[in-house]
């Protein structure tokens, strides 16, 4: 919540949708209005079974691959999956790991996906986020290029991450890996 609420106050055209109207059912139908889509929620991939790998929503129901795969969503430049996993697929080491969510997001002509690629810390995830957010609306880079940037700003405790009501304590402690490396972009980065 600390998250969506970070980002809503950096990027002021942002729509919340909280708690129960944060659903499937209510979300969805008008996710293809906006270019950019932040899923913070939570989701898990189950290895050996992705039939079973979900992302929760706010008043509790979970979408599947296959409800994923009946979305459409061909007017959105990026969705950023803002939770654990979502980058995962197919059974780890078999080449099949990066057709996840962020892949099937593709599939529903997103033109491309912010996914992580294991359980992420929410502290760190805000820090990032709120960095990659500042950086993408500020300095008018690609969406691959704030990513990279924002993941530096958290290695480097830089102000960027910072001016997003970021503790600069916090800050100084999401320069190990396991806070900036676990998001990639998957798709068209410009």
């Amino acid at each position: 919540m600390q998250e969506v609420e970070s980002l809503a106050a950096a990027v002021p055209e942002t729509t919340k949708v909280l708690d129960d109207a944060f659903s499937p059912k209510g979300t969805v139908p008008q996710m293809d209005d906006y270019t950019i889509v932040h899923l913070a929620t939570h989701a898990a991939f189950v290895v050996g079974k992705p039939e079973d790998s979900f992302i929760l929503f706010g008043n509790g129901d979970r979408v599947n691959f296959r409800n994923v795969a009946t979305w459409s969503l061909p007017d959105v430049d990026l969705v950023v999956l803002s939770a654990c996993e979502t980058g995962l697929g197919g059974k780890l080491g078999n080449g099949e790991e990066i057709l996840g969510f962020g892949y099937q997001m593709q599939q529903t002509g997103v033109k491309a996906a912010i996914a992580s690629l294991w359980s992420v810390d929410d502290g760190g995830t805000q820090a990032l986020m709120s960095a990659f957010y500042n950086i993408l609306s500020t300095d008018k880079l690609t969406k691959t290029e704030a990513l990279r940037q924002a993941q530096v700003s958290l290695i480097t405790g830089d102000s960027k991450v910072r001016s997003h009501n970021v503790p600069v304590a916090a800050v100084s402690n999401f320069n190990h890996p396991y806070y900036w490396a676990s998001f990639i972009l998957i798709g068209n980065g410009l």
